[in-house]
């Protein structure tokens, strides 16, 4: 099963990993998000893929044992690079953060969903796509 890409950059692929069932929880709740919180993010996805530049702990976040996470204000995107696909980041989902440090629950919901992927196999990623108009909302 293919999956879903968020951004094709430079260096990385930056894509969505899938559950036991085939969904991508990541790019449901990206989808989710005004047009507005979209751009931000994908920002962050451009930074990573670009230039891997993840040295803004305002935007990146270390969650330890190979787990990171996008931040943008209180969204987060828990992502870890792809062991078995080099090149690969995949983002595992997104949550609201409610508090000053992210739930261990969420970070749990995060290697859960990278287990169930890897679970998968090795799957090329579909091409690149538009989330709403997120591609047209930023500036060149």
């Amino acid at each position: 099963m293919d999956r879903i890409v968020a951004y094709e950059g430079q260096r990385l692929t930056i894509a969505y990993a899938r559950d036991e069932n085939g969904c991508a929880p990541g790019a449901e709740f990206f989808d989710g998000l005004s047009v507005s919180d979209q751009a931000k993010l994908h920002a962050l996805f451009v930074l990573l893929a670009d230039k891997q530049a993840t040295s803004n702990r305002e935007k990146f976040g270390d969650l330890g044992d190979g787990l990171y996470e996008f931040k943008s204000f209180q969204i987060r995107m828990p992502f870890a690079y792809a062991r078995q696909e080099r090149g690969v980041v995949l983002i595992t989902h997104g949550f609201h953060k409610k508090k000053n440090k992210t739930p261990q629950a969420e970070i749990e919901r995060a290697r859960r969903i990278l287990r169930e992927d890897s679970a998968w196999g090795i799957g090329k990623a579909r091409g690149a796509r538009k989330v709403g108009e997120v591609a047209d909302a930023i500036p060149a």
